[in-house]
């Protein structure tokens, strides 16, 4: 069947509770696959090192919502558990105007956890958090459930539980509605791991993670209701059989052979891994390679590819590596197809100025500098390309998440898109460098709903081979 875990509001613990339950989970199994509700890359990160197996990330508005369902079903049917993470509270998403969806609701529903426990047909487990509440938990439970027909509420983790007596006055409250409790944390169960500016620190860079995910562990044994909730997780029913009838294939023809150099370290870690799978279903070979610690591009490539991630923490690493800028500057000017978001972005730039206002060298193949600040640029976009480039066509509209603290010194002369968002108070913005055969951008893009965007790119690195050929043959 499997489940998702939502909370009722943002903070009530969802990522440290999904976190135990996967943690204990996988003492006893090596087939879990977890999702992500949203475009967060970090809490998937944590999932996929406790599961060793990436973290898939459910959002009908990057990609749509028969993408959620062939996404869900190809990473889950040969899983014996499944976890879904939600995102925010339960019913917190947007509303599309422009849509017709299966939603049929009058709620700002659309991409919110309650919408993808609809699409999906699975039921949703609640994490409430009773720090401040006793009584009223009953009415914060009567709503959830009863708000939309269509959510099947199974039971309640009652999370920051004070005392045996706090409990007590917790669970009179719930019987007369019949709630099941799956689960029960007290205050002093709580795990907290460490954040910085763009949320929690990404999981390779703590130390100590395994004993974290074995504190977690016990503290799921202890605090989940087993034999109410293992039932619940595993796969299979009725809902995933209907997925199976109803679900098509979303799968690309490959085009070529080709080596995609993927930048991928510790200031580079923001990707999708379902990117990964659509380049090699396209026939790319990634090569991944570190900018801060190897001292030359892999051998052989004919592209490159810039996640997101955190250059400004490792600015000063990025700076001093001046063999792998050099390298890819003339790879670069040579033509070689470059695509690079947010992170990527302010890499390729002439340099980086850091939070205390240190100036770092960079790439420098963008005539302008990333600076850091305090304002946090967030939120879905739609963007509509403005020109002709060699991945888009004018006038062609896609979707994409910004998610940063930095801006640009220097805004592009020629940008490629033109950015909306769904707030009446975001300004109509021009966004994105295209400079010779680099497309770079704050836009953070899920392939899976922009398969004509990453099919050019890998037309294009089939182009330059044959040009590189050339070169190299006179």
């Amino acid at each position: 069947m499997t489940i998702v875990i939502a909370g009722e509001r943002s903070g009530v613990g969802k990522t440290t509770i999904t976190l135990s339950l996967l943690a204990y989970l996988c003492q006893n199994s090596n087939h879990v696959q977890s999702f992500k509700v949203g475009p967060d890359y970090i809490d998937p990160m944590f999932h996929t090192a406790v599961t060793k197996r990436p973290c898939r990330n459910l959002d009908p508005i990057l990609t749509s919502e028969a993408y959620v369902k062939s996404c869900y079903l190809k990473h889950s049917q040969n899983a014996e558990y499944a976890v879904v993470e939600g995102v925010m509270g339960l019913f917190d998403g947007i509303r599309l105007e422009e849509e017709i969806t299966t939603n049929n609701s009058s709620l700002p529903f659309y991409a919110s956890t309650a919408h993808i426990a609809t699409i999906l047909e699975i039921p949703v487990v609640l994490v409430v958090d009773c720090s401040r509440l006793s009584g009223s938990v009953a009415a914060i439970v009567h709503g959830y459930s009863s708000l939309e027909p269509r959510i099947k509420l199974v039971g309640v983790i009652l999370n920051k539980v004070a005392s045996a007596r706090h409990l007590e006055l917790l669970e009179d409250a719930l019987v007369a509605g019949a709630m099941p409790i799956l689960g029960v944390f007290y205050r002093q169960d709580e795990i907290s791991l460490p954040d910085r500016h763009l949320g929690l620190i990404p999981s390779e860079e703590i130390k100590g993670l395994p004993q974290i995910f074995d504190r977690l562990a016990d503290m799921a044994a202890r605090g989940f209701v087993w034999d109410k909730l293992l039932p619940l997780l595993r796969v299979g029913g009725e809902s995933l059989k209907r997925l199976q009838q109803s679900s098509p294939s979303l799968q690309l023809p490959p085009i070529a052979s080709l080596r995609i150099a993927v930048a991928r370290d510790r200031a580079f870690n923001f990707y999708y891994p379902d990117n990964f799978d659509i380049l090699q279903d396209l026939g790319a070979e990634l090569v991944f390679w570190s900018p801060i610690d190897d001292r030359h591009l892999p051998e052989n490539i004919q592209g490159l590819y810039f996640g997101g991630g955190f250059p400004e923490v490792f600015a000063a690493e990025l700076s001093a590596n001046e063999s792998i800028l050099q390298e890819i500057r003339r790879l670069i000017s040579l033509g070689m197809p470059t695509y690079a978001e947010c992170g990527g972005l302010m890499y390729l730039s002439k340099k980086i100025i850091d939070f205390e206002d240190k100036s770092h060298q960079m790439v420098g193949v963008l005539p302008t500098a990333a600076m850091m600040g305090k304002k946090l640029t967030l939120g879905y976009r739609r963007a509509t390309a403005v020109r002709d480039n060699y991945l888009v066509d004018r006038a062609t509209i896609t979707r994409g998440h910004e998610f940063h603290r930095s801006s640009l010194q220097i805004p592009p002369d020629r940008p490629i898109w033109q950015l909306s968002a769904y707030s009446r108070q975001f300004q109509p913005t021009p966004e994105g460098w295209q400079t010779n055969r680099v497309h770079a951008s704050y836009l953070h893009l899920h392939f899976g709903g922009n398969p004509s965007i990453v099919k050019k790119f890998c037309e294009a690195c089939h182009f330059f081979a044959d040009k590189l050929v050339f070169i190299q043959s006179i």
